[in-house]
């Protein structure tokens, strides 16, 4: 068995990215992913933010038209609340083509990915392992290390549009088709987006059958221009685990719980914490000191997920249509609006966490 400094688990963007910022610092590092295609079993929308857009070199030519426009609809779909922001907030990429540019980069940094290879491998081992195998990380279990145990488990149509019209985010709050989460059409003019995500315990029926519902219900509708993609997963919603980190190992991205409780936005803190990762990562195998290992401190991190930890709590809360329709009683007035804008335009992102080392 080939032994490494860092064995990387899962060649997702969390997982691509802390392996080649780790080859960067010199590593002999080596990417283990199950998938034998990372165009295929992808999980996320791909929905960039703004801040994310503007602190990191995201491949322009992946991403699709900006988003300004977002629509929140009650159960009923009848008196939505519109908010537009002065700048373009969102982007989705072409989450195929992002996954090919993130492998791109970290071959070229010197990281070896192996694909077809499952964790444990018969092949590599390594002195430190990084968990990025998503939100039911078998690292995590091995390493004795936090599990997300609060998820939302979604579902999405992908499919080319003909374009036209300003490009839209809506959001259907409706805790018949998704309970504790919502549904959503995302229209950019070139590709729509359809899916929707809720907690597994209180859903009313499988989610083929609900997104379908969902479908037949939703005016206007865009209508496929190609071939429909299908995509689906788990998504913590639990905040930042405690304990991501050991002395064999640490957790990125989904398996740290990275992914922010409200929105469930997973892409912004995956790139965040895997800089933060391959930092302290990088200090710990050059010292040999495992006090190093503190700083990455998910306890600390998800104090500063508190209000939006409440913020899901309320939301799970929502179990009926009344509730809903109610709630968007006070989403219509001033006060309501600005803080909806402030949740979906705001300037806040991941902790970004300096290297207290």
């Amino acid at each position: 068995m080939e032994m490494v400094d860092v064995v990387v688990v899962g060649a997702g963007l969390a997982g691509l990215r802390t392996a080649r910022s780790l080859a960067e610092q010199g590593f002999d590092v080596v990417v283990c992913e199950r998938r034998g295609d990372l165009g295929v079993g992808i999980r996320t929308t791909g929905i960039f933010v703004r801040r994310t857009l503007v602190d990191f070199a995201v491949p322009d030519r992946h991403l699709g038209p900006a988003v300004r426009r977002v629509v929140l609809y009650p159960p009923s779909l009848r008196g939505p609340v519109e908010v537009v922001s002065e700048r373009d907030e969102f982007r989705v990429a072409d989450m195929e083509g992002m996954y090919a540019h993130a492998l791109a980069e970290a071959t070229a940094a010197g990281a070896r990915v192996r694909l077809g290879v499952a964790y444990p491998s018969t092949e590599v081992t390594g002195r430190f392992t990084i968990g990025a195998d998503g939100a039911r990380s078998t690292v995590a279990r091995r390493l004795g290390l936090d599990t997300n145990r609060r998820l939302l488990i979604g579902v999405e149509e992908v499919y080319p549009v003909g374009g036209g019209g300003t490009p839209t985010f809506h959001c259907v709050v409706d805790p018949r088709l998704a309970p504790g989460y919502l549904a959503w059409v995302v229209d950019d003019g070139h590709h729509a987006h359809v899916g929707l995500a809720g907690l597994p315990e209180r859903l009313s029926a499988p989610l083929p059958k609900l997104l379908r519902a969902f479908r037949a219900g939703f005016p206007d509708l865009p209508e496929p221009a190609g071939p429909v993609r299908r995509r689906g997963g788990p998504i913590p919603v639990g905040g930042v685990l405690r304990r991501i980190a050991c002395p064999d190992g640490l957790l990125v991205g989904d398996a740290a719980g990275a992914v922010s409780p409200l929105t469930a936005g997973g892409l912004d803190p995956c790139l965040r914490m895997a800089e933060f990762a391959a930092t302290v990562t990088g200090d710990y195998l050059r010292t040999g000191d495992a006090d190093v290992l503190r700083h990455y401190d998910g306890a600390a991190l998800r104090a500063r997920f508190r209000v939006r930890l409440l913020l899901r709590d309320a939301l799970s809360l929502v179990r009926g249509p009344a509730a809903a329709e109610a709630a968007f009683t006070l989403l219509r007035t001033p006060p309501g609006r600005s803080a909806a804008a402030r949740v979906l335009f705001g300037d806040g992102s991941f902790p970004d966490v300096p290297a207290r080392l």
